[in-house]
């Protein structure tokens, strides 16, 4: 295989529905822009939320946007424990069977009744990165690192699509186990 793709770390986050945001910050309020991200079309917001979870709260948490359908919250396995939770590990989006957890906006707060997760690790690809890899959406993979710390990661999931590009995501765990940082480059090993 010996595809190189770029490393981005992905630190504690949440994706907010419409009416969750409007709950949290205010009715009508809209994300406002900090930083585009990679992923077309993604950005990291302003806006900050707490975590609240039966052990404790994780304070100032990134809401990136855009908003989504479902309110979800992706923590590592350190930030999960850290608060008293025991997350499952998802692809994002699939939040059915999830715990929820309590957000505290500036405006009010919501209580999930699911959406708390530990994000798979997976690749995003355009269907012509996918090609060049010899893989498609919904391939796993192997991936190795070059880190201080070299590791074989198993069950990478590919993610391909028009509004996907090239870039290996864990989270800040898997990163520092690693010992890679955003930018770094993996290689895809194999493929299942």
């Amino acid at each position: 295989m010996g595809y190189k793709v770029e490393v981005g770390i992905s630190n504690k986050h949440l994706h907010l529905s419409d009416a969750d945001l409007g709950k949290l910050f205010g009715a009508g309020h809209k994300l406002t822009l900090k930083k585009e991200l990679k992923q077309p079309g993604q950005f990291a917001s302003d806006e900050l939320v707490d975590v609240v979870g039966p052990k404790g709260t994780l304070k100032g948490i990134r809401v990136l946007g855009p908003t989504r359908k479902e309110s979800q919250v992706e923590l590592s396995q350190t930030d999960a424990r850290t608060i008293g939770l025991s997350l499952p590990v998802r692809e994002s989006g699939v939040l059915d069977g999830s715990p929820g957890v309590k957000l505290v906006g500036p405006a009010g707060e919501v209580t999930l009744g699911k959406g708390a997760i530990i994000a798979l690790r997976h690749i995003h690809l355009s269907p012509a990165q996918a090609s060049e890899a010899g893989v498609k959406d919904k391939d796993w993979v192997t991936v190795k690192t070059f880190g201080s710390r070299p590791l074989i990661f198993e069950d990478v999931l590919i993610r391909s699509g028009d509004a996907h590009t090239r870039e290996f995501h864990v989270d800040t765990d898997e990163g520092n186990a690693a010992g890679i940082k955003n930018d770094d480059l993996v290689e895809i090993i194999g493929k299942k």
